[in-house]
Formats: C-alpha cells, structure tokens, sequence
C-alpha cells in the first residue's frame, strides 16, 4: 500500500508540474487583490497568479490543520470522560463483587432454628 500511494503521489506531481509549465504566461499574469468595506478598504500590490493559487492553498492546510487538532483536542476530552466513567463504574462493580453473602446465611439460620424447634 506504501508503494501505491508513493506512485500515486509522484503522479500527480508530474502533473502539477506539467499544468504549470504548460501555463506558465497565464500564470505568471499579474493580479491585485482588494477588498472594499463601508470602513475598510484594502488593496494588494501586484503579483502572480501562481503565488495567489500558493497562498490560497497554505491557508487552507492551516484552517484544515487548526480544524484537526481543535476536533482531536475534543475527542481526547470525550475519551478522557469515558474512560473516568468506566473507571467508576468497573470500581461499583467491583464492590459489588465483594460483598459478603450475609443476608443469606442468616435467613437460612433463622430457618433452621425454627426447623429445630
């Protein structure tokens, strides 16, 4: 599976590289980014297109990333929570086991002194 996923991985880099090469002048095209607020107004000086596409593709493996270990923190305290119930529980249970077997011994000799009697 290791060597699949290798091969298929140095595949679609061949292609990246292909589509970028292939496409160079329309990405080497200059863009300006902005963005126009009632009171805020923002403008980018200009740049590639492939750096746009760069940028754009880190933030989203960093909100991917911030998303995975906020969802792993989360799950960890769901773990930890179940894990201290099971523990509570398998100590009740565990009391339970031990509990001497009392009331039954004395019902049966109260039954058996009335019998002798």
């Amino acid at each position: 599976m290791k060597h699949i996923k290798a091969i298929i991985s140095i595949v679609l880099m061949l292609l990246a590289v292909v589509l970028i090469v292939e496409n160079l002048a329309q990405l080497s095209q200059k863009l300006t980014l902005q963005a126009d607020l009632y009171f805020w107004e923002w403008k980018t000086e200009p740049m590639s297109f492939y750096l746009v596409i760069i940028i754009v593709f880190l933030l989203g493996i960093l909100i991917a990333s911030l998303y995975g270990i906020l969802e792993r923190f989360k799950l960890k305290k769901e773990i930890r929570i179940i894990s201290k119930k099971k523990r509570e529980k398998d100590k009740e249970l565990d009391s339970l086991r031990n509990l001497p077997i009392v009331e039954n011994k004395i019902e049966d000799m109260e039954l058996s002194e009335k019998n002798q009697d």
